[in-house]
């Protein structure tokens, strides 16, 4: 498979998540692994272009695919829209869910006008927070949307 653009070939037992896979093979760190039990999507990470909860899927069901974690900011000086938006709008407190937040982010991809409050709630209704009231979350993501880039 390929990790942020980088091939890794790799021989794992077939029941290994993908989750543990990033993590523990690949020591990528940045995705959370939450509850196992696909409830909070803090482990939430792109496979090709579709967001899944990588508790969900196994490493094996990666192959041939391009995955696609969260990274961490590392001072980079330009932050895509809904890292902005969650910087502007405070949309984060402890950070657990964070990297599952930002990376389960379709809605924001919707053209102007931006999606209502109802339609980024419905989005982000597999993730957890339980730091928040996700009002905060929810304009993080609607800034987002109305600033594209």
């Amino acid at each position: 498979m390929h990790v942020n653009g980088t091939a890794y070939t790799r021989e794992v037992e077939a029941r290994l998540l993908l989750i543990h896979f990033l993590r523990d093979e690949l020591r990528l760190t940045g995705s959370h692994w939450g509850f196992d039990t696909s409830n909070c999507g803090a482990c939430v990470v792109w496979l090709d272009e579709t967001p899944v909860k990588s508790c969900t899927v196994l490493a094996v069901m990666a192959d041939g695919h391009r995955c696609s974690p969260w990274r961490a900011w590392n001072g980079a000086a330009l932050l895509d829209p809904v890292q902005r938006g969650f910087a502007e709008c405070h949309g984060l407190q402890c950070g657990f869910c964070t990297p599952g937040m930002m990376l389960n982010r379709p809605v924001a991809a919707r053209p102007r006008p931006g999606p209502v409050p109802a339609q980024i709630r419905e989005a982000l209704s597999g993730q957890i927070c339980r730091c928040t009231g996700y009002e905060n979350i929810v304009r993080s993501v609607r800034w987002a949307a109305e600033h594209p880039g």
